[in-house]
């Protein structure tokens, strides 16, 4: 069987973009696949191609800044699938703007989303998680970095996505003793989804990857056993080169792009930079 045959996955924000190509690329497990998402419901699009990709598939309207609904949804997965046994925490709010410049109303977003949300679907999920015999925690967002460059244009979201990746490290410290894994994950290059449009940053969407590369690199950490691989923040072209992938053209928009032409993404370590060169040169690929 595929490594996740009949496991159940859940998934913030699985209804497009980065939550539903994970989604997608689990499902031809032939997994469990749950998706939450405050636009989520039995006609979304995403039950149907959970479904044609092989899996079994539930739709639940979920806003995580809401206690109720998040126990209500972690509640309905587990008494349709039985447990949980791979969380996905992708829901997060983008707001790049300086501190005179953002609103209240949207750092409270940013905060009850992007961090409390986060803890929030954690809390309720662990105790199933801790029933699973791989479980595993992933969260979307970087290492987090004592550098000034991170904080100069965008300090309340760099805020918040650091904290998420202060909470996945210790989460794995926290829940080591029952062998679940928690990791994060954060791409090289921008990817091109709603939320990458919806930025308003032309730079940054001009050549970006297939969300796809990021399902991927998703795909090889939930499958690790989870009593080993934990702790870890992880890079997409980075976890798939070190994985043994070569062909990275599949994953790019526009054909043909060369590696140096990529749209960067922000708040990539320069240590993961250094051991990308690395791969690319032994591949022959930089």
């Amino acid at each position: 069987m595929a490594p996740l045959t009949g496991k159940t996955v859940f998934i913030t924000g699985g209804t497009r973009g980065i939550g539903r190509a994970i989604a997608l690329r689990c499902a031809q497990d032939k997994a469990n696949v749950v998706v939450v998402a405050r636009s989520a419901s039995s006609e979304s699009p995403i039950v149907s191609e959970i479904i044609g990709a092989g899996g079994r598939a539930l739709a639940i309207k979920c806003d995580i800044q809401d206690e109720a609904q998040v126990k209500s949804a972690v509640d309905l997965a587990v008494e349709d699938f039985g447990g949980i046994d791979v969380l996905v925490n992708n829901a997060t709010i983008l707001v790049l703007k300086k501190t005179t410049d953002i609103t209240m109303d949207e750092y409270d977003l940013m905060s009850r989303i992007n961090t409390r949300g986060t803890f929030q679907v954690v809390k309720y999920a662990l105790p199933h998680l801790q029933k699973s015999d791989n479980g595993h925690i992933l969260t979307m967002c970087p290492k987090p970095q004592l550098d000034e460059r991170w904080f100069r244009r965008n300090l309340a979201y760099s805020t918040s996505k650091f904290t998420m990746g202060l909470m996945a490290f210790g989460l794995s410290a926290e829940q080591r003793v029952y062998g679940i894994a928690s990791n994060t994950l954060w791409p090289f290059s921008t990817i091109d989804t709603d939320g990458l449009a919806e930025c308003g940053n032309a730079e940054f969407q001009e050549r970006p990857r297939k969300p796809a590369i990021m399902a991927d690199a998703a795909y090889w950490i939930v499958t690790q056993n989870s009593r080993e691989f934990t702790g870890n923040f992880c890079l997409d072209e980075l976890v798939l080169r070190e994985s043994g992938v070569t062909d990275f053209e599949q994953y790019n928009v526009v054909p043909g792009t060369k590696l140096s032409e990529l749209s960067r993404d922000h708040m990539v370590t320069d240590e993961q930079l250094e051991r990308l060169s690395e791969l690319r040169t032994l591949a022959g690929q930089e």
